[in-house]
């Protein structure tokens, strides 16, 4: 007559571990791939908001044309102002540059 385990086999145990193995190898990948777009999504996101900010003051407030950069978060944001190619109008370009965790970055706007 067989008795009643209590728990699991040792060989349960170490199928149910396999397999949780198993799916954090699948998953790490993309997990890591969704954080590198989401901090490159963050950068955009921030230097868009700079570049209006910086038309901003130019309309308003005849602000000169200066080049500088802005810290946030450990990522230096450099703003400069250019001739435009095109239409001969001054504009605004943000520019992150590449690092071993971030790819470069450059956002330019202009007044209409």
């Amino acid at each position: 007559m067989l008795q009643k385990n209590k728990g699991f086999f040792l060989l349960e145990l170490l199928l149910s571990l396999s397999a949780w193995f198993m799916m954090c190898l699948f998953f790490m990948p993309i997990i890591i791939n969704l954080n590198s777009q989401s901090k490159k999504l963050e950068i955009e996101k921030k230097s868009r908001q700079l570049v209006f900010q910086e038309l901003e003051a130019q309309i308003i407030e005849g602000k000169l044309d200066n080049n500088y950069s802005v810290f946030q978060d450990g990522i230096e944001y450099k703003i400069s102002w250019r001739d435009s190619v095109f239409s001969g109008a001054r504009e605004v370009c943000v520019n992150v540059e590449e690092t071993s965790f971030l790819s470069k970055t450059e956002i330019c706007g202009m007044q209409e």
